[in-house]
């Protein structure tokens, strides 16, 4: 069973901004990225096949606060939490630490679609090969 995830990044010359520092936009890449290792730790992936349907997990909510700069070359620590498993949804909580000092915090609420092409999304419980793995 999987409840947390944990991984590193380091920062590169592309994630920050003129004043040296990680731009605020890439922590939303960077918490897409640690829920992406994931969910493929879990044997999945955010897009997949399941019942000859296209599976993928749209935003509900995304946010982030920031606490302490990052800069170029450094690696921040990226500890994803399931802090809630709905039926249809999954809410992960993201802290980031740079040698054990708070960076940032974020979350995000993703919610399990049918993305077929041509379809309208539609929301499906998440599939029990997924969902039996998260408590």
């Amino acid at each position: 069973m999987h409840t947390e995830y944990q991984t590193k990044r380091k920062i590169e010359f592309a994630d920050t901004d003129m004043a040296g520092i990680v731009h605020f936009t890439r922590f939303f890449v960077f918490m897409e990225t640690a829920e992406h290792e994931f969910l493929r730790s879990l044997g999945t992936s955010v897009a997949t096949e399941w019942n000859g349907d296209k599976i993928g997990w749209p935003r509900l909510a995304a946010s982030c606060e920031y606490l302490s700069p990052l800069r170029f070359e450094d690696e921040v620590d990226i500890r994803l939490s399931v802090i809630k498993k709905g039926t249809k949804s999954l809410t992960y909580q993201f802290h980031f630490t740079h040698q054990g000092k708070d960076i940032a915090r974020g979350q995000i609420t993703a919610v399990c679609c049918v993305t077929n092409p041509g379809e309208k999304l539609r929301t499906i419980p998440i599939p029990d090969f997924i969902a039996d793995q998260i408590f």
